[in-house]
């Protein structure tokens, strides 16, 4: 008997090991990136939770300092005050700007003040980069 004409098959094993790890590596590259972007997003929704009370602590600052006034001379607060601190920074590098602006009208033959405030709290870096937050809010006071 000749075995020369029965030669078997070499190097299978191989090639279906070299496909199974490159099938492992792209499904271990698949979960690494679905946990990164499962983390940002997490991390996205805490900084949004924090620049909303950043928001709403400037707007009350804001009304704080109209109705820290007498009545009849309430103005809005000036753009040299601001939050503590200058344009208050808070923990996590969030910046808010409070805006006022004032109506009078008359009613009555009285002066009737209304006040629209607008707080805007934002993090750090620029729009379109990877972490920045920003939250608005506004109210309608009258005085």
């Amino acid at each position: 008997m000749s075995y020369a004409r029965f030669r078997p098959q070499q190097g299978f094993a191989a090639i279906a090991a070299i496909f199974l790890v490159v099938v492992l590596a792209a499904l271990g590259g698949f979960m690494l990136t679905f946990s990164n972007t499962q983390q940002l997003t997490s991390t996205q929704d805490v900084q949004g939770t924090r620049a909303f009370w950043a928001a709403r602590v400037g707007l009350e600052w804001g009304v704080a300092g109209v109705f820290a006034q007498p009545a009849a001379t309430a103005n809005c607060v000036s753009a040299s005050q601001t939050l503590p601190g200058g344009v208050a920074t808070f923990d996590g590098g969030f910046t808010v700007v409070v805006s006022c602006s004032r109506q009078i009208f008359v009613e009555g033959g009285v002066d009737r003040k209304i006040f629209q405030f607008t707080s805007v709290a934002s993090s750090a870096g620029g729009v379109g980069t990877v972490g920045f937050v920003e939250r608005s809010m506004s109210a309608s006071v009258e005085r």
